[in-house]
C-alpha cells in the first residue's frame, strides 16, 4: 500500500519535532545541572568558610550566652558557674559544646557536595544549615548593638543553602527558585548600602579596607562609600526591571567578589605567619554567596535571553522538493 505525500510527510514532521525536544530537554537538564552547581559552589564555600572561622577563632554566640538567663539556666541544671562556662580555655561545658558547632558546619559543607534531588534528609539537615546560618546572623546583629542591615547583609549566606535545597526540590529555573535568589541578593546589597550610605554607622574596617586596598586617604574613601551605597540601592532597584536585570546581577557579581576578596586583600602581609591567609582567606570565602548568587542569575537570565528569540521564530514548512524525495522510498 503506497503512503500519500501528506501522509509521509506529517510523519517527517512529527519525527522532526520530536527529535527537536529530545534535544531541547537534554539542553534544558545540561543547563540546570550548571545553575545548580553554582548554588551548590556557593553554599559549600560559605559552610567551609564558616567552619574555618569556628576552629580556628569562635563562634560570635558569646553576646547571646554570658547573660544572667544563662546563669540561671546552670542553676536549673544543678551546675556551678565554673563548670558551666569553664576556668580555663575549653574547659567548661558551654565552651566545649560551641567548640563542637564546628562539626555542624563541617557536616554542612560535605551535604552541599553529596546531596541530590531525591536526597530527602540531606535537604532537611541543609535547611537546618540555614538555620544555624540565621542564628549566627542574629548573634552578629546582637553584637553589632542590634543594628538591622548586620542581620539584613547576611540574607545571601543563610539563604544559600535553602536555594541549593530550592533548585535540586523544584529546579533550578523555578519561580521560586529565582524569586528568593534575588531577595538574597537585595538583602545582602541592601544591608552593605546601609552601611556604605551612611544611614547606620559605617564600620570603620570599610574605610580601612578601601584605604589599604586602593591606597586613598580618608577623605577619598569617605566619597568612594557613599557612591558604592548609591550603587548597591540603584542593583536593588533595576533588578526588577526586566530589560535591565541582566546588568545589575552582572555588577553585583562583580562588586560581590571585590568586596569579598577585600578582606585578605587589605589584611593578608608577607611579615605575618602563612601571610595572614589563616586569618583573612576565609573572610573572602564565607562570602562565596554574595557573588555566586548574582552569578547564578545573571547565567540563568543570559541563556533566557538567548533562547527566547530562536523560540519566536516560526518553524519552516517542509518544502515540496523535501516532500517529494520523501515520498520516493514509499512509492
Amino acid at each position: 500500500m503506497k503512503t500519500s505525500p501528506s501522509e509521509t510527510a506529517t510523519k517527517a514532521s512529527r519525527g522532526s519535532d520530536l527529535e527537536r525536544s529530545c534535544d531541547a530537554s537534554a539542553e534544558e537538564v545540561s543547563q540546570d545541572r550548571g545553575l545548580v552547581t553554582i548554588l551548590r559552589v556557593a553554599a559549600f564555600l560559605c559552610f567551609a568558610g564558616w567552619t574555618w572561622g569556628h576552629y580556628y577563632w569562635e563562634g560570635p554566640y558569646g553576646v547571646l550566652l554570658w547573660q544572667d538567663a544563662t546563669y540561671s539556666f546552670a542553676e536549673w541544671l544543678g551546675v556551678s558557674w565554673d563548670e558551666f562556662v569553664g576556668t580555663g580555655a575549653d574547659d567548661g561545658w558551654l565552651q566545649v559544646w560551641l567548640s563542637r558547632i564546628t562539626w555542624l558546619y563541617l557536616g554542612c559543607a560535605v551535604l552541599t557536595l553529596t546531596v541530590r534531588r531525591r536526597s530527602t534528609f540531606q535537604m532537611a539537615a541543609l535547611i537546618g544549615g540555614g538555620g544555624l546560618l540565621a542564628v549566627l546572623s542574629y548573634a552578629k546583629y546582637v553584637g553589632a548593638q542590634r543594628q538591622f542591615p548586620m542581620f539584613l547583609e547576611h540574607g545571601g549566606q543563610m539563604l544559600a543553602p535553602i536555594l541549593l535545597v530550592l533548585a535540586l526540590k523544584f529546579g533550578a529555573r523555578h519561580r521560586v527558585t529565582v524569586v528568593t535568589a534575588m531577595l538574597a541578593l537585595v538583602a545582602t546589597f541592601a544591608g552593605h548600602g546601609c552601611y556604605a550610605i551612611g544611614w547606620w554607622p559605617t564600620p570603620p574596617f570599610f574605610y580601612g579596607m578601601i584605604s589599604v586596598s586602593l591606597g586613598v586617604e580618608y577623605e577619598t574613601a569617605n566619597v568612594l562609600l557613599r557612591t558604592f551605597g548609591v550603587l548597591d540601592f540603584a542593583v536593588c532597584v533595576v533588578l526588577f526591571v526586566p530589560p535591565l536585570r541582566r546588568w545589575a546581577a552582572g555588577y553585583a557579581t562583580l562588586w560581590g567578589f571585590l568586596t569579598s576578596a577585600a578582606r585578605p586583600v587589605a589584611g593578608m602581609s608577607m611579615s605575618l605567619n602563612y601571610w595572614g591567609a589563616d586569618q583573612f582567606l576565609h573572610e573572602a570565602v564565607l562570602r562565596a554567596p554574595h557573588f555566586l548568587i548574582p552569578l547564578y542569575l545573571v547565567v540563568l537570565w543570559h541563556r533566557q535571553a538567548s533562547v527566547s528569540p530562536a523560540a519566536d521564530k516560526p518553524a519552516a514548512a517542509p518544502s515540496v522538493k523535501d516532500t517529494s524525495m520523501a515520498v520516493e522510498p514509499t512509492s
